[in-house]
């Protein structure tokens, strides 16, 4: 058996423009669908009921506006943590993903010797990057 641990990310009507900026900066493929899509009408229906981004880093992010009714909550006890040793391309991710948004800790060299930074994106995504040695 095998099984994927994957981020569902919600969003108050940001999910479209949150996704879309996820591919820009991590690549891939992305998948979405509105409510519409599935027989809403009214003002709701072009929100994402369903998104996927699936990167070729192996990287899936799902998200999704806050359904009619649902109420909306902001992430709580949750953060994204991407690990890797390219340290290019996760600088440049994360670059890209503080912009705008929050940093708690910046992206630096910590005591156990590799890079590591947090951020909440201007979605209000939590982020956590650790970047090591080679």
């Amino acid at each position: 058996m095998t099984a994927d641990l994957c981020p569902y990310l919600s969003f108050d009507g940001t999910a479209r423009e949150a996704m879309e900026t996820y591919q820009r900066v991590l690549g891939g493929e992305l998948v979405l669908n509105t409510f519409a899509e599935f027989g809403m009408e009214g003002p709701d229906a072009q929100r994402v009921m369903h998104g996927q981004l699936e990167t070729p880093d192996g990287i899936r992010l799902m998200g999704a506006d806050t359904g009619p009714g649902m109420g909306f909550e902001a992430a709580a006890g949750m953060t994204v943590c991407i690990s890797g040793t390219d340290t290019e391309k996760l600088r440049g991710w994360w670059a890209q993903l503080s912009e705008g948004g929050t940093v708690q800790t910046p992206l630096e060299k910590q005591m156990w010797g590799d890079e590591y930074g947090a951020c909440t994106d201007r979605f209000g995504t939590p982020w956590m990057f650790n970047v090591g040695g080679a």
